[in-house]
């Protein structure tokens, strides 16, 4: 079984996320473009869950882990014309366990300020399993109807919307502008029905109601969706022009009156025990509802509350899912694969001898790291009592969410002698360059960086991505075409930019190839010629920097406002980053050493003693102290960059780049805000507000908030117990705030 979050090693933590990366996309695309789902969406979102317990475990893999994160469905096909979502549909997040649902309600007290004793109510409703839906009225009258597609922009499947009998045509008595959201769905006996005429007209068979849902909603032809029996339940709101209501259950009722369906099991809760009581109660009566769902949705009930909690990068702080147990079976280990990464992390896939798990048939799952095939952690302790996987195995896979399944355990009573114990590959599979694991790593990593094919097309994937340039018409198989053409190869990021500059015969040869036409050739190259100019931002994230997420690029690109700023300031701390990394290493000797010995290390004195014997410029540790003080970003991120930039193959590469780039700065804050531009370090204990609360909205009036004190700091907001950080500001002649001076500066008082 998988270990708990808190025994895992930061090591065994970052080996986790790096096994998502490759598949998460993937599993994304099948499920929300092409109606397949290889994995329920309970298990997709369970994975998500272990990953955000991960980032919160261990801060410093935050950045790297906010791609998968901030996730949310995927590109609308293009089969449909594509609508943009005036709010938003974000996903949620997970609760698996009851005291999850407790730490979820401990959470929304916490940010809002709130007592135990004070009063704070949830809704409570079944989580349909079909596919979201967006319906715009304006005066009345459905307007369009629209897919989730990737959050911000989705599928018009206005004329399809138009065909199902739940949905109103024309409403009396609402808002003039009204985006009502739920879920189509197909009722289990309309789904049985449908396969059964499926087989006598000899066509397809669905797998389950949620894909025939999914598939029938998104038929080109809206007669189709019309002879189809899809259903739908109203259970949310988009753009407003007016309140429906000020709780989310009169909400709720509102659009049943409006002529909704609405599901007549949620619930309205005062108490952790309610939720779970109510939770309990539709579990019970799960298999009798006739439609599927996977869980139970709690939302705060409050309207003015959920406007204060606000949203996450992609979801929202006032709602959770409650899911349903996860699911394991047995099945034989075939083979062991190693993939390779972009960060050169090498990967055990295990081959399985297809498994249904729940509905899903499973042929991989994953096996951790080498450790985990041998049955120990990177501590060398025992797991799964020590038992060793060997191909040929019966394994346990344990299917909680997972984006690839996992193997749980081993039945060892099974062997017959003829399984094969696996060895770890010393070299990459894919280049033969050394893969080595440093002193206290979970994971072997390639060392042969951009000169390894699968790491180089990787990076490739990566720069191309969505959230980072996003070039239209050059995905994945575009670019695995172009990474192995010989006249026409893309190697490195600038290769793209430099693709329409080679010579005319060449360009005829891609024009006459590979299925590209003269149109589609000029396509892609004015696709790649608007792509020229992009934000700081998302330039940063596109360069695959490790641990470098999209938030963490964003927060950079706000520090720094520009990437001769950045690259300078980085470049002038890789003394003091070198150094940290020394004391780092000196730290982990020392408390390997004080175990031995059955005695406690002295973790200060040998940091402070091993960064005592090397020369750091006083230069090199302020901007030391100011990149790693950006809040979010800590000596993990910094580390990082140090090391991207100062790799001369790396740096020559993203020189380059950057040549060919218009790279446009963050946008201005509001001149109006009397913070816009400043940067804000909060120290203390807040008393009128969290933490969390303030930070939202020092950086929502354009100001930058910081984790340190340093040169660049402008205001210090001191609450009672600010300690070092005061008396820094104090030696520096930082402005000093407390927090009433704070919110009559923003003008909360």
């Amino acid at each position: 079984m998988e270990k708990p979050i808190s025994d895992l090693s930061e090591n065994e933590a970052q080996e986790e996320l790096n096994e998502l990366k490759l598949l998460i996309w993937s599993a994304d695309r099948l499920h929300h473009t092409h109606d397949i789902s290889e994995i329920s969406d309970g298990a997709y979102d369970r994975e998500k869950r272990r990953l955000k317990e991960l980032v919160d475990t261990f801060p410093k893999l935050r950045p790297q882990a906010e791609k998968i994160l901030d996730s949310v469905g995927a590109p609308a096909a293009s089969g449909f014309g594509k609508i943009s979502h005036a709010i938003p549909m974000l996903s949620l997040g997970n609760a698996f366990e009851d005291g999850d649902v407790a730490d979820f309600t401990k959470g929304i007290r916490n940010y809002l300020g709130q007592s135990a004793d004070q009063s704070l109510a949830f809704t409570a409703e079944p989580k349909i399993d079909g596919l979201s839906l967006s319906l715009r009225y304006e005066n009345g009258r459905l307007v369009h109807g629209a897919t989730r597609g990737d959050g911000s922009t989705g599928e018009d499947v206005t004329e399809n919307a138009r065909t199902i009998a739940d949905i109103p045509q024309v409403l009396t008595g609402a808002p003039e502008i009204l985006e009502v959201r739920g879920e189509v769905y197909m009722s289990h006996a309309d789904f049985a029905t449908l396969n059964a005429r499926q087989e006598e007209q000899g066509g397809k068979s669905f797998a389950n109601p949620r894909n025939a849902a999914a598939g029938s909603l998104r038929q080109l032809d809206a007669e189709v969706t019309r002879a189809r029996p899809l259903r739908f339940f109203a259970y949310s709101w988009g753009e407003l022009s007016e309140p429906l209501a000020k709780t989310q259950f009169e909400a709720i009722e509102r659009l049943s009156v409006l002529g909704f369906q609405t599901n007549e099991l949620t619930a309205l809760c005062t108490s952790v025990e309610e939720m779970i009581a109510h939770y309990r109660r539709i579990e019970e009566q799960r298999a009798t509802l006739g439609y599927d769902i996977d869980g139970v949705v709690y939302k705060v009930n409050d309207m003015a509350l959920q406007a204060r909690l606000g949203f996450r990068a992609t979801t929202p702080r006032w709602a959770i899912a409650h899911k349903f147990p996860a699911e394991l079976a047995w099945t034989r280990l075939e083979a062991i694969d190693i993939q390779v990464g972009r960060t050169g992390a090498l990967s055990p896939v295990a081959r399985l001898t297809p498994v249904t798990v729940g509905g899903v048939v499973v042929s991989n799952a994953t096996l951790h790291n080498e450790d985990y095939i041998q049955g120990r952690d990177n501590k060398g302790e025992e797991i799964r009592g020590g038992k060793e996987i060997r191909v040929g195995d019966w394994v346990q896979i344990y299917r909680a969410g997972d984006v690839i399944p996992k193997v749980a355990d081993v039945d060892i009573r099974k062997r017959t002698g003829n399984e094969i114990p696996f060895a770890f590959p010393t070299t990459c599979p894919e280049c033969g360059s050394e893969a080595v694991r440093e002193e206290g790593d979970a994971v072997r990593r390639c060392t042969g960086g951009l000169i390894c094919p699968a790491q180089a097309i990787e990076k490739l994937k990566h720069f191309v991505s969505r959230k980072a340039f996003d070039i239209d018409g050059l995905g994945a198989k575009q670019l695995e075409m172009f990474f192995e053409d010989t006249d026409l190869p893309i190697r490195t990021p600038v290769d793209i930019y430099r693709l329409e500059q080679r010579d005319g015969e060449n360009l005829a040869k891609l024009k006459n190839r590979h299925g590209w036409g003269a149109q589609s050739a000029e396509n892609l190259f004015a696709a790649i010629t608007q792509k020229r100019r992009i934000p700081l931002g998302r330039m940063i994230f596109g360069l695959g920097i490790r641990h470098v997420g999209e938030v963490a690029a964003k927060d950079l690109a706000l520090h720094f406002g520009s990437w001769a700023d950045l690259a300078a300031a980085v470049d002038l701390a890789r003394e003091a980053a070198l150094a940290h990394r020394a004391a780092d290493l000196a730290e982990e000797k020392e408390r390997q050493a004080a175990a031995a010995e059955g005695r406690r290390a002295r973790i200060k004195e040998t940091r402070d003693l091993e960064v005592s014997r090397l020369e750091v410029s006083a230069s090199a540790r302020e901007s030391w102290e100011d990149l790693i003080g950006i809040d979010g970003i800590g000596a993990t991120v910094g580390l990082s960059l140090s090391d991207a930039l100062a790799n001369v193959e790396e740096r020559s590469v993203i020189d380059a780049l950057v040549h060919e780039l218009e790279i446009e700065a963050p946008a201005a804050p509001a001149q109006e805000s009397p913070v816009a531009g400043k940067t804000v370090v909060f120290t203390g204990k807040l008393e009128k507000m969290t933490r969390d609360e303030a930070k939202a909205r020092a950086e929502a009036l354009g100001a930058k908030v910081s984790g340190s004190v340093s040169k660049k700091t402008d205001i210090l907001v001191a609450g009672p117990g600010a300690g070092s950080k005061e008396k820094k500001a104090q030696e520096l002649g930082i402005e000093i705030l407390d927090e009433e001076g704070w919110l009559a500066r923003i003008a909360l008082l």
